[in-house]
């Protein structure tokens, strides 16, 4: 009887203990939930003014995105219908046929055999050497259009987290001016207040950047491809204009032409008649 009415005076001892400890986890849980129905609204308010450009940037960023998967593909820089009408019209000499059909088009290869077939066809007497160099040039050109497109994404991509930073710093100030006034628990209030805006800034911009990055690796990793096919593609064209060229009629011939020009001819391109 005497262990009995110990032993009940020792779980009266520890009940008040579990029963504070049950108290407490349901305090922490309350508070955790509480903390988990904070929504993206009330975090992007919290983050102050440097939100709203970022915000803006995330739009562009995604915009761009949406752009390029629909408009950098491979038929828009080089296409195989194009090419093998272009060939077809090379090989029946139909060079203003040619330029007309790639006048129309849209993709990139286009622009490049417009700009040597409208060159060759107001410099009937043209070499071979000439027409590679703006073969060239032309592809250059568009190329370096391609990765300026892409590298906006680039630019995003830098921006963004430099944006957090000054969210970043902006909060401490806020945070360390806030704290040389006020009392006590105002001062520890206003510290938590600007630490909190300065992660949420920070946060923001790395969210952003992180994903704008590697959209920017995909797209060029697809760019600089199309751009290899692109000037495969440009010194097939080369190849198949050579097969215009005809040699200079004789020496003496050619001799006197070269003075008469000025300079030299080893390949002379025919005219768009023939």
């Amino acid at each position: 009887m005497i262990q009995f009415t110990a032993n009940m005076k020792h779980i009266l001892t520890i009940i008040p203990t579990i029963a504070i400890a049950l108290s407490s986890s349901a305090h922490a849980a309350e508070e955790a939930k509480t903390i988990k129905q904070l929504n993206l609204m009330e975090l992007f308010y919290a983050g102050g003014w440097v939100m709203y450009p970022l915000a803006g940037l995330s739009v562009i960023a995604a915009t761009l995105c949406l752009l390029y998967l629909f408009t950098i593909r491979q038929n828009s820089v080089v296409s195989d219908r194009f090419m093998d009408a272009a060939e077809a019209m090379i090989r029946s000499r139909d060079l203003q046929g040619l330029t007309a059909f790639a006048r129309r088009q849209s993709e990139s290869m286009a622009r490049i055999t417009q700009r040597v077939l409208d060159f060759i066809i107001a410099n009937p007497s043209v070499t071979l050497a000439e027409v590679r160099e703006i073969t060239e040039s032309e592809g250059s050109r568009q190329a370096g259009i391609l990765t300026s497109r892409v590298s906006y994404l680039s630019d995003i991509g830098n921006v963004a987290p430099m944006l957090g930073l000054l969210g970043t710093v902006i909060g401490m100030i806020q945070s360390f001016n806030d704290l040389s006034t006020g009392s006590e628990g105002v001062k520890q209030m206003a510290l938590s207040s600007g630490i909190s805006v300065a992660l949420i800034t920070t946060a923001a911009g790395l969210i952003i950047a992180i994903p704008t990055m590697l959209a920017y690796a995909f797209f060029r990793t697809r760019t600089q491809r199309y751009i290899g096919e692109m000037e495969a593609a440009s010194s097939h064209l080369v190849a198949l204009l050579q097969t215009l060229t005809v040699r200079a009629p004789s020496a003496a011939n050619g001799n006197n032409a070269s003075a008469a020009n000025g300079r030299s001819k080893e390949y002379t391109m025919p005219s768009s008649d023939a």
